[in-house]
């Protein structure tokens, strides 16, 4: 089967097939840094971090670019959330945005997403998204008005492709009042006069002004991945006018497609409401997770296909989290298993049902990386394995080593939901817990049983149950 995304600007599935064979471009757009990263935030970039390693695992060469907006995201009441933040917290502009840069990526790395290839900052391109500017009012598309320049909508007949809206039915501007400036109601700013006292303003050839905010995603999508590129992300809010915008000005700019595929997550919703900064009802993913683990939180937003909408409470996180450990469950006796497991080769109806599930997740991967569909398979196989240990209390090492090659790359690799996602972490762990139980068998030799019976209670309160067996002791996950 091959893999299909399903394209917002054909409103159907359509079979990938990248710009140029075996490799990839996407482009996501990327937080506006003025304030901690909230669940919403984890929906979009784990869904898309999922869709990079899916293509990575099919064996594209991928170039993953998201975008910082420190500039030019404007309020519908035409303030910058960039200094209504600085000014929240009465701290500099850029101070604030690398306070909420760097928030973000802990939020992220914490959540086992993988960094972006390239992470362009919008104020670090103002030239670029000059010259874009530059070339609009050259072709007829862009006028000036007092050191402000707006796109004319009414020059590109295919503004509202995405969307689906004419011009007739969009209302004024979007996001901020419309200006007597503007000739047609839906024109869009490219660039904004700053006054005198606007503190984040850059020389132009029309004065001293600021990027609009739909321009520095043309801008840099197009400096690092061309001028047509493979996959678009971004939020299904987003899809006008922000992704509407940067279509009008790119295909007017260049004459050719912009983006191939526009992939757009669903919304987080709060008892069936958005989840959102400016309604107040948005949780952080640093609140978050000071009450459920970074892989539950992420295994939760992973249930749903990421064009579905996700209702957040810590009841459903909860309840994630306890099929996730049913999954971690398995892993860590399957390591545990592997230590005392002879040499052969892998019991061939555990291989045949491996392979079998292996081939219903990667169906469900390549129907639009349908994630849901996908941990399905999964715990199909966690039950498979579950019976195969159960019949064969002494498997071989072939077995083992099937059952945690297949989790390690379709758990791990693809869906990063695994307790061994992060380097290391699953043999510190186990040789922790090893030397636990060799000091425990000290102490019982010595006849210090109060002393040994504390790390049992202790151990246990952890998840782990030892067992003592004639000639040694051994240990599993509860």
């Amino acid at each position: 089967m091959a893999l299909k995304f399903y394209n917002t600007l054909t409103r159907r599935k359509e079979e990938f097939v990248p710009l140029y064979e075996g490799r990839v471009g996407i482009y996501v757009c990327g937080p506006t840094v003025y304030d901690h990263a909230h669940i919403g935030h984890a929906k979009s970039y784990v869904s898309f971090d999922v869709i990079v390693r899916y293509l990575r695992y099919l064996g594209y060469r991928v170039r993953y670019v998201q975008n910082i907006t420190d500039v030019g995201h404007l309020l519908d009441t035409g303030e910058d959330r960039i200094l209504k933040g600085a000014a929240r917290e009465r701290i500099e502009p850029m101070e604030l945005v690398e306070r909420y840069t760097r928030s973000y990526f802990e939020d992220m790395d914490a959540l086992t997403v993988v960094r972006p290839d390239i992470s362009p900052r919008a104020s670090g391109h103002i030239p670029e998204q000059i010259e874009l500017v530059k070339t609009l009012i050259a072709k007829g598309y862009a006028y000036e008005v007092n050191g402000s320049v707006y796109f004319d909508v009414t020059k590109f007949p295919d503004y509202g492709k995405l969307s689906g809206r004419s011009l007739d039915e969009q209302e004024a501007g979007a996001r901020v009042e419309v200006s007597p400036e503007k000739r047609h109601p839906a024109d869009f700013a490219l660039w904004k006069k700053a006054d005198p006292a606007h503190i984040m303003r850059w020389p132009s050839p029309w004065g001293w002004g600021f990027p609009g905010w739909h321009l520095e995603c043309s801008a840099m999508a197009m400096k690092y991945l061309g001028e047509t590129i493979d996959i678009h992300g971004g939020g299904l809010e987003n899809s006008f006018p922000h992704h509407e915008c940067e279509i009008a000005q790119s295909e007017a700019a260049t004459g050719k497609p912009f983006v191939r595929y526009w992939l757009h997550n669903n919304m987080v919703l709060v008892n069936g409401v958005k989840m959102s900064k400016s309604l107040g009802n948005f949780t952080t993913i640093k609140q978050a997770l000071t009450r459920h683990s970074a892989e539950e939180l992420r295994f939760f937003v992973l249930t749903s296909h990421y064009r579905s909408p996700l209702d957040y409470s810590d009841e459903a996180v909860s309840a994630a989290g306890q099929g996730l450990a049913r999954l971690h469950t398995l892993l860590r006796t399957l390591e545990h298993r592997r230590g005392d497991a002879a040499e052969g080769e892998a019991d061939a109806e555990l291989a045949a049902a491996l392979q079998r599930r292996k081939s219903e997740f990667l169906a469900a991967m390549d129907d639009d990386c349908n994630t849901a569909a996908a941990i399905g398979a999964l715990f199909e196989a966690v039950h498979d394995v579950n019976v195969f240990l159960e019949a064969q209390p002494a498997p071989t090492r072939g077995s083992v080593d099937a059952a945690l090659q297949f989790f390690k790359e379709l758990a791990g690799d693809v869906l990063g939901i695994t307790p061994f996602s992060k380097a290391g972490l699953s043999e510190k762990a186990q040789a922790l817990i090893e030397l636990l139980v060799e000091v425990r068998t000290q102490l019982r030799g010595a006849g210090d049983w109060q002393r040994a019976d504390d790390i049992r209670a202790r151990l246990k309160e952890m998840g782990v149950v030892l067992e003592d067996g004639r000639d040694k002791t051994t240990w599993r996950w509860a």
